[in-house]
């Protein structure tokens, strides 16, 4: 690990700083500075068994969420599946399965990676548990940031898809952004249709 790191230095995502000696992506003083939810958020009662966001949607936060997706800056990825992991001890110790929130076939295409997906492997080795497989989105669904509540329940109507019975109990969504929680809770009702008893929720930010 030493002579990898050597040849190829980590740096912060943030700030930049140089730290050949450390596995984390982002350092000790800009994890310290980011902007921190105090407490867990629950944006569907009574759907979700946990939901937890862990920052908020403010800079630089935000700045870097939209080049993670937009473009194509991925060294964000690590780093904010190091905050994902953070939550760790506050999750429900029963998750079974991580699932990130599918993005339809067509938007993948065009960006070349699920975000979500990124952000979902290390906190599914992290928790021991595998991904989730056989979850789409089977309908193309016009961005939602701007849109009002009515209109994301409109536009997530049967936007997913589980092509088999599940076999995992506790289902743990990962996703970047939660404004309304609409992705999060259709997701989760098609889950728990489909064999899962519990579904809880992980986000990088709140948007609200």
């Amino acid at each position: 690990m030493f002579l990898l790191d050597f040849l190829v230095p980590r740096h912060c995502a943030f700030c930049g700083v140089l730290a050949i000696h450390d596995e984390r992506n982002i350092c000790v003083n800009c994890f310290d500075d980011l902007p921190w939810h105090e407490t867990a958020i629950s944006p569907t009662p009574g759907i979700l068994e946990c939901s937890i966001a862990m920052l908020h949607y403010e800079f630089p936060v935000d700045v870097a969420i939209k080049a993670l997706k937009f473009n194509r800056r991925l060294f964000y990825a690590p780093a904010f599946a190091e905050v994902l992991c953070a939550a760790n001890p506050h999750l429900p110790t029963d998750i079974d399965a991580v699932l990130p929130v599918p993005l339809h076939w067509r938007r993948k295409m065009r960006r070349g990676f699920n975000q979500a997906s990124e952000l979902a492997k290390p906190v599914a080795d992290a928790l021991n548990v595998e991904q989730l497989r056989g979850v789409d989105r089977c309908k193309a669904t016009p961005y939602q940031s701007g849109l009002k509540a009515f209109e994301r329940r409109r536009n997530l109507r049967r936007a997913f898809t589980v092509r088999k019975q599940l076999q995992h109990k506790h289902v743990l969504i990962i996703d970047d952004v939660v404004t309304t929680g609409t992705t999060l809770s259709e997701l989760a009702k098609v889950l728990l249709r489909n064999g899962a008893e519990k579904v809880s929720a992980l986000t990088v930010a709140s948007a609200r």
